[in-house]
This record gives structure tokens, C-alpha cells and sequence, in this order.
């Protein structure tokens, strides 16, 4: 039965994918976006690739006028809007707590007052911190965390008591967080919130840990954004992509399309009510890895990565999901590989322009002591 769905943070990135997946299935769509000039560019326009049977409402999710107003005649909520970036958090502290978790609060004091069948919040796999490792006895260890005099001296990988290697395996939901940024702490707060306020109020919840998404309609010119996005952005503009560490830290990468995809599953499915999900690909790669397969799709192979061996705070170095729990409850798996979907988002670039702020970003990190 088509429903009225509205998606605050609808206009950006994922949101606007998963808008084109309910408005398929025959859902009327509103969105809220407060149109971000970090996202969306200074000119506060309409994004081109919004579909027009989409309803835009242009507002801040702290607004609870502008929150109520959204929320009439709707069913479902799915809660995306929020500031997205580990290293901008961790020196615009206020902004990321004020939208991430006033602007979840503002929503669930407006659903409250009126509650909606369904809520759908997206959270990270930036809550797990480090993912979870076994060590050579073969136990797994969820508390890993590394030290961050080694890691200044360039010793990236973790060690055990004894000094022997963890070794990484995949990350699933029962693994306890560990909080390593503001951002992280800041999408705990989210999921947690909303879970809590969904079932004191029978709204039926789930949370989703999205990991490394990538594809198009991603901002290009946004410095915090996903890793594969701003590659692209060093790329277009005949820089090297600059790579942190040594370049072998593992992430899942996981298309827009199957993301969206997750999302729109969870609405039909009572037995995610009050849950949480991994949404990634179950594939891990490195970030060198991964950037050479970037250059090679974009016909870029003269331009080799810039291993840099710094640290940035706030930054993990294994994590990649465990989809069991996804594919036995969802019945998801992501389908689109990633030599795909790399082809897709080529195709995407090459009538794009980005502005490469990667060494700006770099600059105000460093001076405020947030890159070693």
C-alpha cells in the first residue's frame, strides 16, 4: 500500500537515491533539507538530479515548526539528515552535536505529538571504532584501540598484550562501540535516541550502520565527505590522491543503489522493528586499493596516490561489516560489485565540476593539532 514517507536530509547524497526507490514503488515522497552550503553549493537551488515528484520542504530539522509542518499526513520517517565528516567534528564540535542530535531531538518531540507507523534512522559504522579482531590464540577482541605514541611513530597496525598482530575479521551489530570522534558519538546519540523514543511510543524503529558508501549525486567539493568521492575530486583536478597512514587500512565499500535499496526493504519488514543493521558490501579492500581502482576507471593511472604516513584523530584502522544478520532478517545482499559501480560513478564525474578542498581541509587540521 503506497504510503506518505518523509526523509529529513532527503536532498542530499543517499537520501535522494532512496527517494527515487520509494517514489518507484509508489509512496508519495516529502523531503526536508536544510540545503546545505557545504553539500549543495551557496545558491540554496533545488539539486538538478531531485526528482520532481518529489515535495522539497526547505528547512533546518531544529526548526519544530518546520519539523511539524513536514511531518502532516505522513507515515514513515526516515531520519538522514545530519553533518557527516570524522575530522571536521572533532573542531566543529557545537555544529555536529546541535544538528545531529538537537535536530533527532526536535523530530522525536515532534513524533511524539504524532507518532508515525515507521522510523528509519541512519547511523555508522563510525560507532564501532575499531571493528573487531581476533588475535593468535583465536580469540576476538572487541576493545582494541591503538596507541597513539605508536601510531605517531608510524606503527599503525594493533597489537595485542604480548605485541602480536590482531588480525581483522567483519564487524557485526553485537560488537560494542567505541566511540573514537565527535561524529561517532554524535550518531550513537542518534540511533540510541531514536530506538529508546520508538519503543516508549510504539513507533516501530530500526537503525541502519551504513559503512563506506560511494556513487553518484555524492558532494564532490565537500572535503569531510566519503573517501571514494573526494579521491574523485583530487583526481578531476590532476592532484594524487592524498592517502593517510600507510594506505592498508581496510573499509567496506558499498554502492548508493544497494544502500538505498536496504533502506526501503527495512519498511516492510516487522521483524526489524527495534534493531540495528549492518548496510554494507561484506567485502573489505584497502583505501591504496581501492584509489588505483578509482585512477584506473577514470583513465587517471599517471597519477599515482600520495601516501602521506600521517594520522588523522579520530581515525580507525580496520572496519568492514558482517552481513549476517542483514542477509537472515532483510534478505539483503549488496549486488552492485564494485567494478560496477565504479563505471557508473565514472560515467557521473565526467560531466561534474569539483572543487578540490583536500589540502585547505588538511591545513586547518593540522594547525589545530588534529593530524600527526
Amino acid at each position: 500500500m503506497p504510503r506518505q514517507i518523509l526523509i529529513t536530509g532527503g536532498a542530499g547524497f543517499i537520501g535522494s537515491h532512496l527517494c527515487d526507490q520509494l517514489l518507484g514503488a509508489g509512496n508519495r515522497v516529502r523531503i526536508l533539507d536544510s540545503l546545505s552550503a557545504q553539500v549543495h553549493g551557496t545558491d540554496g537551488a533545488r539539486p538538478e538530479y531531485l526528482s520532481p515528484d518529489a515535495e522539497l520542504v526547505h528547512g533546518d530539522v531544529r526548526d519544530p515548526e518546520v519539523v511539524r509542518k513536514a511531518l502532516e499526513g505522513v507515515d514513515a520517517v526516515y531520519h538522514f539528515a545530519a553533518m557527516v565528516g570524522v575530522g571536521q567534528s572533532m573542531y566543529r564540535v557545537n555544529d555536529y552535536v546541535s544538528v545531529n542530535d538537537l535536530g533527532t531531538a526536535t523530530l522525536l518531540q515532534a513524533l511524539i505529538e504524532r507518532p508515525v507507523e515507521r522510523l528509519v534512522v541512519a547511523s555508522s559504522m563510525s560507532i564501532y571504532g575499531e571493528g573487531l579482531y581476533r588475535d593468535a590464540d583465536g580469540r576476538m577482541v572487541e576493545t582494541a584501540e591503538r596507541d597513539v605514541d605508536a601510531v605517531k611513530r608510524g606503527e599503525w597496525e594493533l597489537l595485542d598484550a604480548q605485541g602480536r598482530m590482531l588480525m581483522p575479521v567483519p564487524t557485526p551489530e553485537s560488537k560494542r562501540p567505541a566511540l573514537a570522534s565527535v561524529y561517532a558519538l554524535s550518531k550513537y546519540v542518534q540511533e540510541r535516541m531514536c530506538l529508546m523514543v520508538g519503543q516508549a511510543y510504539g513507533i516501530g524503529t530500526t537503525a541502519l550502520r551504513f559503512f563506506n558508501a560511494y556513487g553518484t549525486r555524492q558532494a564532490l567539493s565537500n572535503p569531510y565527505t566519503g573517501v571514494l568521492a573526494i579521491f574523485a575530486a583530487r583526481l578531476l583536478n590532476g592532484n594524487p590522491p592524498m592517502i593517510f597512514e600507510d594506505g592498508h587500512q581496510r573499509r567496506d565499500f558499498v554502492h548508493v543503489s544497494d544502500v538505498a535499496r536496504a533502506c526501503r526493504m527495512v519498511l516492510d519488514k516487522p521483524e526489524a522493528i527495534g534493531r540495528v543493521f549492518n548496510v554494507g558490501s561484506g567485502q573489505s579492500r584497502s583505501v591504496t586499493e581501492v584509489a588505483a581502482l578509482l585512477a584506473r576507471s577514470m583513465g587517471k593511472n599517471d597519477i599515482q596516490p600520495q601516501v602521506n604516513s600521517r594520522y588523522r584523530v579520530g581515525d580507525i584502522r580496520h572496519c568492514f561489516a558482517d552481513m549476517t544478520l542483514a542477509r537472515e532478517v532483510l534478505g539483503f545482499e549488496a549486488e552492485i560489485a564494485i567494478e560496477d559501480g565504479l563505471a557508473e560513478l565514472v560515467e557521473w564525474l565526467s560531466e561534474q565540476p569539483a572543487i578540490d578542498r583536500v589540502d585547505a581541509a588538511t591545513r586547518e587540521l593540522t594547525s589545530r593539532g588534529l593530524v600527526a
